[in-house]
């Protein structure tokens, strides 16, 4: 069990389940995914790297793509989301359409794999 597992636990409810979708989604795209921590949240990681962190926070659920660079390539199938460049922030009632998802999540991975080809 990870950090992402062991956060998950520590939910319940409606936000949880929200949460544990955005996770299943990410395990699907990048089914070689492994759990670590990166900037003091639970990540999901491939190639070492932090591609996804999903919180829960007083006000809102989050998805950190530990990127400022995606959420401005999607920013037309982001409307009605409250987001900022490191930040999409959503509801259980509200939650990020699934292609949504999987698109954040490509072309976090896609950007980090281009990272190391180039080294």
């Amino acid at each position: 069990m990870g950090t992402v597992t062991d956060y998950l636990a520590t939910l319940s409810g409606p936000n949880r389940e929200a949460l544990e979708h955005v996770v299943a989604i990410a395990r699907e795209v990048v089914p070689e995914a492994t759990e670590g921590t990166s900037y003091a949240m639970p990540a999901l990681m491939v190639h070492g790297k932090a591609f996804l962190s999903t919180l829960e926070t007083k006000k809102h659920l989050a998805i950190y793509p530990f990127s400022g660079q995606v959420f401005p390539r999607i920013a037309d199938k982001l409307e009605g989301f409250d987001w900022a460049t490191g930040t999409l922030r959503f509801s259980a009632a509200h939650p990020v359409p699934d292609e949504v998802l999987r698109e954040i999540i490509s072309l976090r991975v896609a950007d980090i794999e281009a990272k190391l080809s180039q080294k």
